[in-house]
């Protein structure tokens, strides 16, 4: 079995067979993820090189382990994560000892809020998002600014593309902080309330990071790859300006910006301290759509043919381990091993059971196994407890070197 670093794109079925035979051999029931050592070794250090020296803030919904998520923070290159509630931040904050965490989202719960303030370490650590008076008031709720210490705070600057006065919008319904002058009347009016610390900034621009730019034909391709330019043109100068007008009122830490498809331009910004970047880590196939970076595919999950209905057709237990976004067949998992199975149409991907269809489903027999990679993000580690952790460069072979818990596996269901 090769172990040639690039063997999952030079040959795709040895290295699913590799990490195949490594999982059976240690017995391993499904459904199993599986984690490739090396490919996650290639993706962790390319998303560092198109970083272009500005640390990456790991975006923990993409992992959902929390081990490999302190693995990652223990290299150069590595700083903080954005979180994605207020009682994951606490923990990661507690548990793994994070000093840096940036929550991604705002948040509504009184009790999470509660608690986190009256954990000094984790109030210490934790920065919550806002992007209106609204979320500082839900904070004054759950704990009134004269029985707290300060709250550390960030603001949510919208990055989407907006024209014709807002009629035509590309990027995602986020913060409704867009303009310059609306991002210097939030600094004001959380800096001018007690309890309340503003110490950073975050924008995420998913126009560009998170829409593929090689995926759906020529013609397409560049207008999306013109939009993107023109989007992040716009972004960066609106940007600067915007956490210019913010550092009147407040010493920032942190500008927090980007995603694993954007990283080699938002290191341009000059306003940005660090870029998140999340999906790119275990490579889900939605990033196989990129014309500018290819990450490995190292996260794969494998589940057992239970029967038959048809002499092309084969049945999965398990496989409808979704990825957010618009309803598509890109958000469904993509099965890889052994090649030429699909998806039946009528059917895709079902919560208990999966048919698959091809000429491969003739040689497969009841209790085989198959292999997918989930699209994007963080989707496999909700259907599972552990992940098997495989290393190709063993004597002898690819092997199960380590078994470590997901989120779910440590007992933790935050949203």
């Amino acid at each position: 079995m090769s172990t040639d670093p690039a063997v999952w794109f030079d040959d795709p079925p040895a290295y699913w067979a590799g990490i195949d035979a490594a999982v059976r051999a240690a017995r391993l029931p499904a459904p199993v993820l599986a984690l490739d050592a090396i490919a996650l070794e290639h993706n962790i250090a390319d998303l560092a090189r198109r970083a272009g020296g500005v640390p990456i803030r790991v975006a923990t919904k993409s992992l959902r382990v929390r081990s490999v998520i302190s693995d990652i923070l223990r290299r150069d290159g590595f700083a903080g994560v954005l979180a994605y509630t207020v009682d994951e931040a606490h923990w990661l904050a507690t548990a793994a000892e994070i000093p840096d965490v940036l929550l991604g989202y705002p948040c509504t719960s009184a009790s999470a809020i509660a608690k986190l303030i009256a954990d000094d370490t984790a109030r210490s650590r934790v920065t919550l998002l806002v992007d209106s008076a609204d979320h500082l008031d839900f904070i004054d709720a759950a704990v009134p600014a004269a029985k707290r210490e300060s709250v550390r705070v960030a603001i949510d600057l919208d990055a989407s593309l907006r024209y014709a006065r807002g009629i035509v919008h590309l990027g995602v319904r986020r913060s409704p902080v867009h303009s310059v002058s609306q991002a210097r009347d939030l600094a004001k009016a959380i800096t001018g309330r007690p309890g309340f610390e503003l110490v950073g900034v975050m924008s995420y621009e998913a126009q560009v990071a998170g829409v593929a730019n090689d995926a759906s034909g020529a013609l397409r391709n560049q207008a999306i790859g013109i939009v993107q330019s023109r989007s992040m043109h716009e972004l960066i100068k609106r940007r600067v300006k915007a956490v210019r007008a913010i550092r009147e009122f407040a010493d920032l830490e942190m500008v927090n910006a980007g995603g694993t498809g954007s990283l080699e331009v938002t290191s341009t910004d000059p306003s940005v301290t660090d870029i998140a970047a999340g999906s790119g880590f275990f490579g889900g196939h939605l990033f196989d759509g990129y014309s500018h970076f290819r990450p490995a595919p190292a996260m794969g999950f494998g589940l057992d043919i239970v029967r038959r209905p048809a002499r092309d057709i084969v049945t999965a237990l398990g496989g409808g381990w979704i990825a957010s976004g618009v309803p598509a067949p890109d958000r469904l998992p993509k099965p890889v091993w052994p090649q030429g199975l699909s998806f039946v149409g009528t059917e895709a991907a079902g919560e208990v059971q999966t048919p698959l269809r091809g000429a491969a489903a003739r040689h497969l027999d009841v209790g085989d196994r198959v292999w997918f990679r989930h699209t994007k993000s963080g989707e496999p580690a909700e259907h599972a407890n552990e992940v098997a952790i495989v290393d190709r460069g063993a004597v002898g072979g690819p092997r199960v070197v380590d078994v470590v818990p997901t989120y779910r596996g440590e007992g933790k269901c935050f949203l």
